[in-house]
C-alpha cells in the first residue's frame, strides 16, 4: 500500500491551478500558431496574433489568460493500492482549489443558482469544484484539471437522438451547436463530443474529451477520421476567430464514446457537445 500525504496533494493542485490559468498549454499555442498560418482572412489573422500575444504576456507576467478563470473541474483516477494520509482526497482537492484561486488572485466564480450570491464566504473561495472520481488498479493518483469558463459552457448542449439518425444525425447536431454558439463562446474552439451511454454520461464524456491534447490523433481510426471530417465541416461555417469571419473556427474536434462496445440503449442515441474557448486551460498531474 503506497501512501501520499494530504499536504502534497494540496500543494500540487494549488500550483497546477495557478500555472495553467496563467500559462496557455503548449498544445493550444501550437494549434493557434497553425491556425494563424492557415487562416485566409486578414482580420482573423490579426485576432489570432492578438490571442498569441495575450498568451505570451500572461505567461511573462503570471497574470490570468482570461478574466473568467472558470469553475474547477477534475477527473481523478485513484489507485486501489493508494492511501491518503492526513485527510481525505476530496478535502485535499477542495483545499488545493481554494488556495490556488485565492493565492493566484483568480476570480471567484461560484454562486448560488437561485440568489446569485457568491459562495466565497459561505462555502469557500471558488468552491465547490466539480469532481469525477474513478477507482483504477495500481498505486498512483492521476488528476486532470480544467478551468471551465461560463461563455463556453453556456454554448454546450446535450440531446438524445433517434437511433435511426445515426452518425449523420450526430454530425448535424454538432454543426447546429457550433453554429448557434457563433462568436459568443470566444472561438476558435475545441469541440468535445460525447456519444453513447446515457444522457448524463454523454455530457461527462464530451467534457472529458476537451482534456485531450489539442489536435492529438484519436487512437480509434474510425473516430480519428470523423474528427477530421467534422472539423473541416465546422470550419466551413465561417465564424472565424472571435467571430470576425474566416476559415479557422475550430482548432480540433475530440470524440469520446462509451466503451466497451460503444454502448447505448437500443432505443436511444445520447449525444453531447461541450465547447471550449481559445483559452483552453487544462493540466494533468500524476502523484
Amino acid at each position: 500500500m503506497r501512501v501520499i500525504q494530504y499536504d502534497e496533494i494540496v500543494r500540487a493542485i494549488r500550483d497546477m491551478i495557478i500555472y495553467s490559468t496563467t500559462h496557455l498549454g503548449e498544445d493550444m499555442v501550437r494549434a493557434l500558431e497553425k491556425a494563424y498560418q492557415e487562416e485566409e482572412s486578414e482580420v482573423s489573422r490579426a485576432v489570432l496574433s492578438q490571442l498569441l500575444e495575450n498568451a505570451r504576456l500572461a505567461a511573462s507576467e503570471t497574470k490570468p489568460l482570461c478574466q473568467d478563470t472558470g469553475l474547477a473541474v477534475y477527473f481523478v483516477k485513484v489507485g486501489e493500492e493508494l492511501r491518503i494520509e492526513g485527510g481525505s482526497l476530496k478535502e485535499a482537492i477542495y483545499e488545493g482549489t481554494e488556495r490556488g484561486y485565492r493565492e493566484g488572485y483568480l476570480r471567484a466564480s461560484t454562486c448560488d443558482c437561485f440568489t446569485r450570491e457568491n459562495l466565497k464566504e459561505r462555502i469557500g473561495y471558488n468552491l465547490p469544484p466539480v469532481i469525477y472520481f474513478d477507482l483504477v488498479p495500481g498505486d498512483r493518483l492521476e488528476i486532470e484539471y480544467a478551468a471551465k469558463g461560463g461563455g463556453s459552457e453556456n454554448a454546450s448542449r446535450a440531446r438524445v437522438l433517434a437511433p435511426a439518425q445515426g452518425i449523420e444525425g450526430i454530425k448535424e447536431f454538432v454543426k447546429e451547436v457550433v453554429s448557434d454558439a457563433g462568436p459568443n463562446a470566444c472561438p476558435p474552439y475545441t469541440v468535445g463530443v460525447g456519444i453513447g451511454g446515457t444522457f448524463d454520461y454523454a455530457a461527462v464524456m464530451s467534457k472529458h474529451a476537451l482534456y485531450r491534447e489539442v489536435g492529438s490523433v484519436n487512437p480509434d481510426p474510425e473516430l480519428a477520421a470523423l474528427e477530421e471530417e467534422w472539423k473541416e465541416e465546422l470550419n466551413k461555417l465561417g465564424i472565424g476567430a472571435m467571430g470576425m469571419g474566416g476559415t479557422q473556427t475550430v482548432l480540433a474536434v475530440h470524440i469520446e464514446v462509451f466503451e466497451p462496445g460503444r454502448m447505448c440503449h437500443i432505443a436511444s442515441l445520447p449525444v453531447a457537445v461541450n465547447i471550449q474557448c481559445h483559452s483552453a486551460r487544462h493540466a494533468h498531474i500524476t502523484l
